[in-house]
């Protein structure tokens, strides 16, 4: 809570650094219309001081009143509903196809290690490590949707009232590029954990009982390597939430990247300072549920907290 509050300060703070958001959203109108200033002026409350706004945005926001766009009129909560689920879907789409893929390529990689096939994987995972999201979405445009192949659509086209997922082929795209993105760091860390923990003890206990070399992985361990690879899954899970703002911004993506991007050019600021709070409280709760799984885990940290 400690640091979604310092977060919310930073917020607030950096979004009333931007200036005036009235004489922006007007532009021309602004002195042709006096009526529509006050109206907007009413609403964020420039006649309070900085600390009264802020401890008003804070309360709403611990209520559950997010306050009024002043782009568009309609409430905060009802605007970015549909691309706050929209980027949800996304994400979790991006994640249940990470994990599984990352450990797999750990697995394999840890199994050849100083062998070849170890040494093409790694090479191809720092390559695409190396490469910003937005070049990796590029790529695969080019790839797969324009001068290569052409067998998915570059951009993301939704039906008015639909979503996304209804037509399965747009969602392939910016999934990919965030699978791309995060997976070669996991695997990196899955695998460094694996090879530690091969060169264990009790690793070489169980092969030497003649345990087959894949009931070792599997069982002995994957099993205790499993719990570094939770914190950097959720590392990388918390990136993705705010990693989607250049993939939904470069494949037109209708979820929170592309409104946070639509609502800093508009100045609308209530939109800003409510999607950048909805993205730090991921970052925080996912690390949160990390370390307690970690906990869980853990029968060295089980046993400290129960003594």
């Amino acid at each position: 809570m400690l640091t979604l509050w310092l977060v919310s300060i930073l917020v607030f703070l950096a979004t009333a650094a931007l200036g005036d958001p009235i004489r922006a959203i007007l532009g021309r109108d602004y002195n042709a219309n006096p009526g529509r200033v006050a109206e907007l002026e009413k609403l964020i409350g420039s006649d309070q001081s900085l600390i009264s706004r802020y401890f008003d945005w804070l309360g709403g926001l611990v209520t559950g009143d997010l306050g009024t766009s002043l782009a568009s009129g309609r409430p905060v909560s009802e605007l970015i509903s549909g691309p706050v689920q929209n980027s949800a879907m996304l994400v979790f789409l991006a994640a249940i196809v990470m994990i599984p893929l990352s450990f797999i390529i750990a697995m394999i990689s840890a199994h050849y290690r100083r062998r070849r096939p170890d040494t093409i994987i790694q090479t191809i995972l720092l390559a695409v490590a190396g490469l910003p999201e937005f070049v990796i979405g590029v790529l695969l445009i080019a790839l797969l949707a324009t001068t290569v192949f052409k067998v998915l659509p570059p951009v993301t086209l939704v039906t008015l009232g639909g979503h996304p997922w209804d037509n399965w082929k747009v969602m392939v795209l910016p999934t990919l590029t965030l699978v791309l993105w995060v997976s070669p760091y996991v695997s990196r860390i899955v695998r460094a954990s694996l090879l530690e923990v091969i060169d264990s003890e009790y690793v070489e206990l169980a092969r030497l009982k003649g345990i087959p070399e894949s009931v070792v992985m599997r069982k002995h361990a994957l099993l205790n390597a499993i719990v570094p690879g939770i914190q950097v899954i959720a590392l990388q899970l918390a990136f993705l939430a705010g990693g989607v703002v250049v993939v939904e911004t470069l494949f037109a993506y209708p979820g929170i990247g592309l409104q946070l991007v639509d609502a800093v050019r508009n100045h609308d600021v209530q939109v800003v300072q409510a999607l950048s709070m909805i993205i730090a409280s991921v970052y925080v709760v996912v690390n949160l549920i990390a370390d307690l799984l970690s906990i869980l885990l853990t029968p060295r940290a089980r046993t400290a907290i129960s003594s």
